[in-house]
């Protein structure tokens, strides 16, 4: 007992940090084992309005660089020990061929939802499925999930500000020093989208209308994780909006996240807000939505090592959160 006092208390933010993992796995040593960091990535029908992203490469030049290890996520997540994939959701072109691409292309891209529907409800269901397989699959109780592509935010901004009733200029708001012609210009292809779409609720028939066959391949791999206990880190707009969907199919899916920040743009900041979530860390990163996963693992796994490898005490059997 005496160990345990010296330790409680000392330790700030990492002790109600290592509580909540002990509540996600169901013990109160909760042992986490072979994480996952999966990069979503698909092409969006809004890139033809000539919204990129946000570095200005193409999707296929930015799963390239990713699997190649160009960029510093990929290094990051090899240092601290995660297993690290892209995900081919939708790229407008061939699947690249790299052992770290995973083919589970929905189609070449999603449609303009200015003009109609991004995707089918099929389309959408099909994504939920391929990723609820994808995490079905995965070893380990970890994962780590980021979205990009050209679109993708834009697309992340209207599914949220459909689902949380958030204005869409709040959700693509980069900051204060944001180029007012170009806010103007995304405003009035967003609200076009949005206007040809308001007469639908439905989380999933939202996601279609809006969305990015990534957001919906989250959405399927967060809801696969969630009912298995396993812990899942959220880093950026994209995958905000999916866990917004997955929660709107079984709310308990948010009991077990975790989020990571990899730039410092005030659309992520209101979506947080919205969910009532700080990132573990703030590093003022401006980098490619994973890369602040990467780099909060240690700081997750040494939360956990605070209750397996130094808290005592009987294990107290079933708690919350709510079962799936």
């Amino acid at each position: 007992m005496g160990r345990r006092q010296s330790v409680a208390g000392s330790l700030g933010e990492l002790e109600p940090l290592a509580v909540r993992l002990g509540l996600i796995r169901n013990t109160l040593k909760p042992r986490l084992r072979d994480p996952q960091l999966l990069v979503f990535a698909a092409d969006h029908g809004l890139a033809v309005d000539g919204i990129t992203t946000p570095t200005g490469a193409s999707t296929r030049a930015l799963v390239n660089d990713l699997a190649a290890a160009r960029l510093p996520l990929p290094v990051f997540a090899r240092a601290q020990g995660l297993s690290f994939s892209v995900v081919d959701c939708g790229l407008a072109d061939a699947t690249p061929r790299h052992p770290a691409v995973l083919p589970r292309k929905i189609a070449h891209g999603t449609r303009n939802p200015r003009v109609g529907p991004a995707m089918t409800v099929d389309q959408a269901q099909a994504a939920i499925r391929a990723g609820m397989e994808i995490a079905d699959r995965l070893p380990g109780n970890v994962l780590a999930c980021a979205g990009v592509g050209e679109g993708s935010e834009e697309s992340a901004a209207l599914v949220i500000s459909r689902l949380a009733q958030l204005p869409i200029r709040s959700l693509v708001m980069s900051g204060p020093q944001m180029n007012p012609d170009l806010l103007a210009r995304l405003m009035v292809l967003l609200e076009g989208a949005q206007g040809r779409h308001k007469g639908i609720s439905d989380p999933v028939e939202i996601l279609a209308a809006l969305g990015g066959f990534e957001i919906a391949m989250m959405v399927g791999a967060m809801l696969v994780a969630a009912g298995k206990r396993h812990l899942i880190i959220v880093d950026g707009l994209p995958a905000c909006a999916a866990l917004l969907v997955a929660t709107r199919i079984t709310a308990p899916v948010a009991d077990y996240c975790v989020f990571a920040r990899s730039h410092s743009r005030q659309s992520l900041s209101v979506a947080l807000q919205y969910l009532r979530a700080g990132p573990l860390l703030e590093l003022g990163l401006e980098s490619i939505d994973g890369t602040g996963a990467a780099l909060a693992w240690p700081l997750v796994h040494s939360a956990a090592a605070l209750l397996t490898d130094v808290a005592e005490g009987e294990d107290p059997g079933p708690s919350q959160p709510a079962a799936l």
